[in-house]
């Protein structure tokens, strides 16, 4: 009688289904080939859900500005949804139209007057986050100002007088480097200092000359929290376009604040309630608390003047055409499903609800990390919920924030540690970013882990114990057990 392999007493005693006792689980993952057979659907889950153990736990997540979950009735119409293709507007009508709800939505949001429609007064679409959203906004500064500028007279051909720019303060998001580069248009940088941590509206307008295709006003810098003064923008570009060859626009970035501000007070008009607004970007899948990939752009009005006919492409809809703007192609319309489900679900005062509780923890962190008398807040959470800081120049630690970065990632805290942009990158801060799921529960156990934290580096690097509370050694194993 011939001996059974491993495989055949498996399959025998029905171990193809446990996990445990797979012939799967007793081997490596396949990295760079394909298996040659299949396996349960089960174990494939199991391992791959193992692969992923060391990723970072979502609450603990204080790095990201992106949704790390929904409610399970968003999951459910998210997952049903996933088969469904965006891009085909007429096979996929009530996604389409859900897309045009929430461009609707956003564009009354931000200033455009209640009676106004889609498509008749104003344009916008979905996006595959709000990077595209920018590039889109971009792409229709660039084109428009082309136009202008044929019109009046100019070669745009000739690159060497008629280089178009783009100006922006210097804590842009890469994806203005990523436009400029691929349509030949020059960034340029207003420089952040030790007075201007936003856009230095005291000298913006010395970057702007007959080629600047636009500025980019930020509503909400990822570096630091701060948001760009765009009303007195307006005013600068207003008095500017009096006398200007080519008059110019402004495109706000308001990737995480566009579905914050609405919300809470605290902030000067900065949307298209400012004449020199015409176009904003926003992600859906930040405060918006979408899973990641969805963002929106909306322009002002539905003229080519501002969305040039080059970015319109006419596409079936119910019996009829609509413009796609988009740059993407294929993908599922679950983000759209998700994005007007929590649309409908929170509304209003639902979002307003949510984000005055993501202010009053980020104002917290403040007041917490004040108490350790070795910190200096560059960012207190008192207008985006950013909490930014450095140590104190006159702070009697040997370690840095790198070292505490490390720290608070053994007790599974994601807190990056990252230098300012150019002309303060001498200067090293740390970053917490609150999202709508950060609880003051969870702050509260954040705060005792960073002072657990602290007391572990100071007693690494041999300092004198400071006079903020941080527990003595033995009430150190107390709260680590």
């Amino acid at each position: 009688m011939s001996e059974k392999n491993d495989e055949q007493m498996i399959d025998e005693i029905g171990l193809e289904q446990n996990f445990l006792g797979s012939v799967e689980a007793g081997k490596s993952l396949p990295t760079e080939e394909l298996p040659e057979h299949p396996m349960p659907a089960s174990i494939a889950a199991q391992l791959v859900q193992h692969h992923r153990l060391n990723e970072a736990k979502a609450n603990q997540n204080l790095a990201t500005f992106c949704t790390t979950q929904m409610e399970p009735e968003a999951d459910k119409l998210m997952t049903d949804a996933l088969n469904t293709n965006a891009i085909d507007k007429s096979e996929y009508p009530k996604t389409a139209a859900m897309e045009n709800y929430c461009v609707s939505m956003l564009a009354h949001l931000w200033g455009i007057p209640k009676g106004k429609k889609m498509y008749k007064d104003f344009i916008g679409t979905s996006t595959v986050g709000s990077s595209e959203g920018c590039m889109l906004g971009g792409l229709s500064l660039l084109l428009s100002w082309k136009h202008r500028a044929e019109k009046a007279g100019f070669d745009t051909k000739d690159l060497h007088h008629h280089l178009p720019n783009l100006v922006i303060m210097s804590g842009y998001q890469v994806v203005w480097e990523k436009f400029c580069t691929y349509w030949n248009v020059e960034l340029r940088q207003v420089p952040i200092d030790q007075n201007h941590m936003s856009m230095d509206m005291d000298h913006v307008m010395d970057y702007v000359d007959e080629n600047t295709i636009g500025i980019v006003g930020i509503q909400g810098i990822t570096y630091t929290g701060a948001v760009d003064d765009i009303q007195k923008l307006d005013r600068l570009v207003s008095e500017y376009n009096k006398t200007a060859v080519l008059p110019i626009r402004i495109h706000v970035d308001s990737a995480f604040g566009g579905l914050f501000a609405p919300f809470v007070d605290g902030f000067k008009p900065w949307d298209f309630r400012l004449k020199n607004v015409v176009s904003i970007n926003v992600s859906g899948h930040k405060y918006g608390m979408v899973y990641p990939g969805i963002g929106w752009i909306v322009w002002r009005n539905n003229s080519e003047d501002l969305l040039p006919k080059e970015m319109r492409f006419s596409v079936p809809y119910l019996g009829s055409s609509v413009d796609s703007i988009a740059i993407n192609f294929s993908h599922s319309g679950a983000h759209i499903v998700g994005q007007y489900h929590n649309f409908v679900r929170f509304g209003y005062k639902g979002y307003e609800a949510i984000m005055n509780n993501v202010r009053k923890v980020s104002l917290r962190i403040t007041e917490e990390l004040k108490k350790f008398g070795i910190f200096e807040i560059l960012n207190d959470g008192s207008q985006l919920p950013i909490n930014c800081w450095k140590l104190a120049d006159d702070a009697k630690v040997d370690w840095t924030l790198y070292d505490l970065e490390g720290e608070l990632a053994k007790y599974g805290w994601q807190v990056p540690a990252y230098p300012l942009p150019k002309n303060r990158e001498d200067t090293t801060i740390s970053r917490i970013v609150v999202r709508p799921s950060m609880t003051m529960t969870i702050l509260d156990d954040f705060m005792e882990d960073l002072k657990m934290a602290i007391h572990n580096l100071n007693k690494e690097h041999g300092n004198n114990e400071l006079e903020y509370n941080i527990p003595s050694a033995a009430d150190a194993t107390t709260v680590s057990n």
